[in-house]
């Protein structure tokens, strides 16, 4: 797997093979799916509670995946996560920083790097690893 500390660079033939970590690729994956985004995303604390998430876009509120997500967790009293997973096809810029190229960074990887997570993993609906990266 590529060192989190140094984003990869560009989509691979890297799946994520830590089964907590795949877990989180699959809620992400089921979470974008349900919501009918083009990015889905899932988180787990350190109680290992496992939270998903799709896109938010309402006319009043619009909310990244892994946004929602957090919010999810953090609504639910969780106080640190270990993890996060980003599914996207990159065909929006939804799930991009402020600032950023689309598809760079996740929206929310500052909220994700508040709580704690030691991890976080962007893949494209197959599960490739795009990048993986320490918030």
């Amino acid at each position: 797997m590529t060192d989190p500390a140094t984003p990869s660079a560009g989509p691979s033939d890297e799946a994520v093979t830590d089964p907590e970590d795949a877990k989180l690729v699959v809620l992400a994956r089921g979470a974008r799916g349900r919501a009918g985004t083009p990015t889905g995303a899932a988180v787990r604390d350190d109680d290992g509670r496992t939270y998903a998430a799709g896109d938010v876009r309402l006319a009043s509120l619009g909310l990244s995946a892994l946004q929602a997500a957090v919010a999810a967790a953090v609504s639910s009293g969780a106080r640190r996560l270990e993890a996060a997973v980003v599914v996207t096809d990159g065909s929006d810029d939804t799930d991009a920083d402020r600032g950023a190229q689309a598809g760079d960074v996740p929206i929310g990887r500052a909220a994700v790097a508040e709580l704690g997570a030691a991890l976080l993993i962007t893949v494209d609906p197959s599960g490739s690893v795009l990048r993986q990266v320490t918030p």
